[in-house]
């Protein structure tokens, strides 16, 4: 005789399921679980490690700018030579030091633009252009006085076409930057010793729109009545 078949719920469905599928984990665990524990331990190192990296990224950015304080001194002085060497005797790191043992951090690409600028100063153009260069912080001030400073190169060179550019390049960094009107100065007038008139009023033609107040809209003005 036939028996009643019996139905079998949703539940007891899914907790079949349940059930198979933590046997076949277990079963997957007991045959992988040297590979798991090795990936296991090499995550954990993963994590170590990044987390040392960045604890001392940290700390070197506090000693790069505590050190970069010290040095600012002679650089605001004038002492450009001294900036870069370090003053002997004493516990200030020259910008030359600073940048070679921190320039990884943010306060060490900050010295590679004074640093620079010192070399830019000292008349030892192709040294400035190498920090320029090199520049790689995330501070927008920096960047655009990085631009600026390979344009002073250029100038240096006498490579007018690529200063204006390169001054340009700086203008639109950030429209914050106090700084604009007088790189789209530098750039107008290297635009018009080249000859190229056209772009030299477009520089112009921007002060005179978009920086009415500043120093440099008087010359702007000058050199855009030339061409009247």
């Amino acid at each position: 005789m036939l028996t009643k078949r019996k139905h079998i719920s949703k539940k007891e469905i899914k907790e079949d399921k349940l059930i198979t599928s933590y046997y076949q984990a277990v079963k997957f665990f007991d045959q992988y679980k040297s590979q798991v524990y090795i990936y296991a331990i090499a995550l954990v190192v993963v994590v170590a490690g990044v987390y040392w990296y960045l604890s001392n990224k940290a700390a070197n950015n506090e000693k790069a700018d505590l050190e970069l304080s010290r040095v600012m001194g002679l650089y605001d002085s004038g002492a450009y030579q001294e900036a870069i060497d370090g003053r002997a005797g004493t516990n200030i790191l020259g910008l030359k030091k600073i940048v070679d043992e921190y320039g990884s951090t943010e306060s060490g690409e900050t010295a590679k633009i004074f640093l620079a600028n010192s070399y830019n100063m000292l008349g030892k153009f192709d040294e400035a252009y190498k920090y320029y260069d090199d520049y790689s912080g995330s501070n927008d001030m920096f960047k655009a006085a990085a631009l600026a400073g390979k344009a002073s190169y250029y100038e240096a060179k006498n490579q007018m076409d690529k200063a204006a550019d390169s001054f340009k390049d700086a203008a639109r960094v950030s429209k914050e930057n106090v700084n604009n009107a007088d790189y789209l100065l530098s750039a107008g007038i290297d635009y018009y010793k080249t000859g190229n008139k056209e772009k030299a009023m477009e520089q112009f033609n921007k002060i005179k729109d978009e920086y009415k107040t500043s120093m440099a809209n008087r010359e702007a003005e000058e050199y855009l009545a030339l061409d009247k």
